[in-house]
């Protein structure tokens, strides 16, 4: 099997954009054609990772219409859902038609249209990813991380400004993100000040919704080389599902599904917690940035806060998170948001971050569904 090279990527502007959601996957689809140098002609495989366009906008077949839009006929195409972390899922089925041997050229684009609709209607489409059972009892995502912050919070004595600092760090990060949906910073009073979501979560604790898209373009190594010498190879790549009734768990504080899919990229890149140079992590709410951190091995349990109180994870510390600004100041379009991890460790191996280029040989970027019922981590390395 040979190994799978990215070798463009693209994001639009996140926010509130005028387009539709065709719109935004071919600005994000022609993009990274542009950036990666490839015809529309020699695209063999095109997956699209979004979660609700029937429910959000009422379109459905995108993937096949893009492929038109973009001029990729007769690509083989796909729709790639897997609720909040369709982006990562998208990430490793593309790898997977890479790896494979089916194609020598894949296009991944994910993208979501979501602010047309009132947040009371983007709020139900989200959480009907949640149980039924769940659901029908007025159960979210938000409720979800109140409460296993507040128990995060008294169970390990961190103190309520750790969480705050999570958010102050990846707006700080989101500043020097063009493409960021926030491009502002907030100071840590601000964060504790806002109004009260779900208690002791506040209104800076949680991200926004957001329109957008993000592109990758994987191909064989032996391919790349014919491209560019820059690009990056994804070494390694897993994902995992936990239960679907969260108060099941054995232990709130636990993501079953981001411990088994990092041990699954730890082992098939050959790497460890240890390797990672920077990473992006599925900050919907800032209380999962601590969760990931502890599952992917970056802290023992119950101690990801302390690192935040020392700085280990700022851009100019001992393992940056989220550079890019994370889902809290670079924005959710859902089926967007894995996809744009990718791109921002991409371009971190790549040398093209810009004003948040940090010094970068090997990245992680963990994309969650739901409050971690299914889960994909991948491992990008630059080219030797």
């Amino acid at each position: 099997m040979e190994r799978v090279a990215v070798i463009g990527s693209s994001m639009t502007q996140f926010g509130q954009r005028d387009g539709w959601i065709l719109d935004l996957l071919a600005e994000a689809g022609l993009a990274c054609l542009g950036d990666a140098g490839v015809d529309a002609a020699d695209v063999e495989h095109l997956y699209v990772s979004n979660m609700a366009s029937g429910e959000f906008e009422g379109q459905t077949g995108i993937m096949n219409a893009l492929a038109q839009d973009i001029d990729a006929t007769p690509a083989y195409t796909q729709r790639i859902d897997q609720t909040s972390s369709s982006g990562g899922a998208g990430i490793y089925a593309a790898w997977q038609s890479v790896a494979s041997g089916a194609s020598d050229m894949t296009l991944l684009v994910g993208g979501e249209k979501m602010t047309h609709r009132t947040t009371g209607e983007s709020t139900d489409v989200i959480a009907s990813l949640t149980h039924p059972v769940e659901y029908k009892q007025g159960v979210t995502l938000p409720s979800f991380a109140g409460l296993t912050a507040r128990h995060y919070l008294e169970r390990f004595d961190a103190p309520r400004e750790s969480l705050g600092k999570v958010a102050v760090k990846n707006h700080a990060n989101g500043v020097h993100n063009p493409h960021a949906q926030f491009q502002k910073e907030v100071d840590l009073e601000t964060v504790l000040e806002s109004p009260i979501v779900a208690d002791p979560l506040r209104l800076y604790d949680f991200c926004p919704i957001t329109d957008g898209s993000a592109a990758l373009m994987l191909c064989p190594e032996s391919v790349a080389q014919e491209y560019t010498d820059e690009y990056a190879v994804i070494t390694g790549i897993d994902g995992a599902t936990d239960t679907h009734v969260v108060h099941e768990r054995e232990d709130p504080t636990i993501m079953g599904g981001v411990v088994e899919s990092g041990e699954g990229a730890y082992e098939m890149s050959g790497r460890g917690p240890d390797d990672i140079d920077v990473a992006e992590l599925h900050d919907m709410f800032t209380i999962l940035e601590f969760l990931q951190m502890e599952g992917l091995g970056f802290a023992e349990h119950g101690e990801a806060w302390k690192l935040v109180e020392e700085g280990e994870t700022e851009r100019d510390g001992e393992l940056p998170i989220n550079t890019s600004g994370g889902l809290k100041s670079k924005g959710h379009p859902l089926g967007a948001s894995g996809v744009a991890q990718g791109v921002e460790i991409y371009e971190q191996l790549v040398g093209e971050a810009g004003d948040r280029q940090v010094e970068a040989e090997v990245g992680l970027c963990c994309n969650v569904g739901g409050f971690g019922n299914c889960v994909i981590t991948t491992i990008m390395e630059a080219a030797q």
